[in-house]
């Protein structure tokens, strides 16, 4: 009988970046004592702060995959992972470069011209240059393959007219890749006619709307497109191969630490206080650890089949789907723990962790359409 294996094996020395770990956690006791930053819950979506951007890009923390011929360090994806982690571990505000740096940079070198990756390269290694995605469109839901922003051909471009929604950090981001469609929907190959362009937020026609959260936060947006002009150099792969880049892109926005470590810095508050006796002891804690110890595990392994270029679309829907939902069931239990009598900053992070919660599980595709993702991935119909 064959063993079927969901997450490929973690090949590498777990020890082999010690250092580098040792590294970043002083500079960031550092820039935590100085009070250059402060720990946020759910940081890669929230914690917008350009200064600690640049920070981390003068210690060569940003665009560490990127080749040394486009201005980035030519480090391993694994190296990466582990800055990453670090970060997000601690509640480091690193929203400003976070789409640029995990996603952007490589689908850059994998579809980019030379023209786009001298351009963007070496501006995003540089903590200057913020991305946004635009994909999602309003009445679509998860349903990807439906959209109907419309680039048109034209003189010297293309002409763009659409609507994008929950798009992260538009309304600070200078660009975003927008997933449009160039060729006549056939309902029998809907995946096919899609095409991909860089946009310039600030261009002519482009229209960013704030979506606000429940708590009063501006972190998502809603982008209309009326009839803005890319040019030619701008667009983005190959036309009409959009659906094959897009998915290409998705391992690498669903596996990374992000998906589980969105609110591991209450958890590591919430067992500080049952250390201080500020909250009631509760054997769910080791529960929680032991989970993220897991998620780590494939997270991990999911990086290192990256770094091979070996396929992972369904691990990485694996540690979505695990990790999403055990981010979501950690502020459930740090809820339950919580009364009147809990520290105000405790709770402060507690309440932005419930607010947030309803996107773990939607962001990057729902849990729903995942499993789905995971089903094919076995063969199962």
């Amino acid at each position: 009988m064959t063993k079927l294996r969901l997450v490929p094996p973690v090949s590498s020395d777990p020890h082999a970046m010690d250092d580098l770990r040792t590294e970043v956690r002083g500079f960031l006791a550092e820039q935590l004592s100085e009070g250059k930053i402060r720990r946020q819950v759910d940081s890669w979506l929230t914690g917008w702060d350009e200064d600690f951007t640049r920070a981390l890009a003068a210690r060569g923390w940003l665009g560490m995959t990127v080749p040394t011929e486009y201005g980035g360090h030519g480090r391993r994806h694994l190296e990466r992972f582990v800055v990453t982690e670090e970060l997000l571990a601690a509640g480091a505000p690193v929203a400003a470069h976070w789409i640029a740096d995990r996603q952007i940079v490589p689908s850059l070198l994998k579809y980019g011209t030379e023209v786009q990756k001298h351009k963007f390269l070496p501006a995003i290694t540089r903590g200057e240059c913020y991305f946004g995605i635009g994909m999602s469109e309003p009445d679509s839901g998860s349903d990807l393959a439906s959209v109907r922003t419309k680039a048109t051909r034209v003189d010297g471009g293309w002409s763009i007219t659409g609507a994008k929604v929950w798009t992260s950090g538009a309304h600070r981001a200078d660009a975003f890749i927008c997933l449009a469609r160039t060729a006549q929907l056939d309902p029998a190959h809907r995946h096919d006619g899609l095409s991909q362009f860089i946009v310039d937020l600030h261009a002519p026609g482009v229209d960013i709307r704030p979506i606000m959260s429940m708590n009063g936060q501006h972190h998502f947006n809603e982008v209309l497109l009326d009839e803005v002009l890319v040019e030619d150099e701008m667009v983005f792969g190959t036309i009409d191969n959009g659906w094959q880049q897009v998915t290409s892109e998705l391992s690498f926005e669903r596996s990374g630490p992000e998906r589980f470590l969105s609110t591991f810095v209450l958890l590591a508050k919430t067992a500080e206080q049952m250390k201080q006796g500020t909250l009631p002891r509760h054997s769910n804690l080791g529960r929680y650890l032991a989970r993220i110890a897991g998620l780590h595990q494939m997270s991990t392994a999911v990086a290192g089949a990256l770094e091979r270029h070996e396929p992972a679309d369904t691990a990485a829907a694996v540690v979505k789907v695990l990790g999403t939902s055990t981010e979501g069931d950690i502020a459930d239990f740090a809820d339950l723990l919580t009364d009147e009598s809990s520290p105000p900053r405790y709770t402060s992070m507690l309440e932005d962790a419930i607010v947030q919660r309803p996107g773990f599980t939607l962001r990057g595709g729902t849990n729903e359409v995942l499993r789905g993702v995971i089903a094919r991935g076995l063969g199962m119909r």
